[in-house]
């Protein structure tokens, strides 16, 4: 039986569908809200779940933060495709991403520990997972998720009661 989705690239015609999945997640503190120009840039960082129809399932992004360290981000799924395995697809395609562009290690900042954990992400230790010439790098960085990543005190609001997880490839 084939799926009842595809994943592909996102498109700019996406951003709005994106903006949709993410905005519950982000009104219960789930996932950060991004002005809309935020996707726009990284929109080449999507993933998107469609059925045959067309319509938007779910989406997810893969953000390379370094030479071997990148982050699954913004993964969300409508709550009609839930169970469905949208979200499954989803991380396998950016792992897969991030396999094809030199990365061997994931991680993500999630509530859905077990989710992960399915996935062979790790619950991350107290160690950080750079040396501290590349966090000193890092911090240079204006990304939201990099502050995130970097357990910054102005991201404290938005990430209180997240997990660390980390998939070697």
């Amino acid at each position: 039986m084939s799926p009842s989705f595809r994943i592909r690239p996102a498109r700019t015609s996406d951003v709005g569908a994106i903006r949709a999945l993410v905005a519950p997640l982000a009104d219960e503190r789930v996932l950060v809200a991004k002005e809309t120009v935020a996707y726009y840039e990284g929109l080449q960082e999507f993933r998107i779940a469609e059925d045959p129809n067309g319509t938007v399932l779910g989406c997810g992004a893969l953000h390379v933060m370094w030479e071997d360290l990148a982050e699954v981000r913004t993964l969300a799924t409508a709550e009609s495709a839930k169970g469905r395995g949208v979200g499954t697809a989803l991380v396998e395609r950016l792992l897969a991403d991030a396999a094809d562009l030199g990365v061997r290690r994931v991680f993500c900042l999630t509530f859905e520990v077990e989710f992960f954990r399915k996935r062979g992400f790790e619950v991350m230790k107290d160690q950080s997972p750079v040396d501290p010439e590349v966090y000193s790098q890092l911090l240079r960085s204006h990304d939201e998720g990099v502050a995130e990543f970097l357990d910054l005190a102005r991201v404290k609001p938005n990430t209180l009661g997240n997990t660390r997880m980390i998939r070697i490839l």
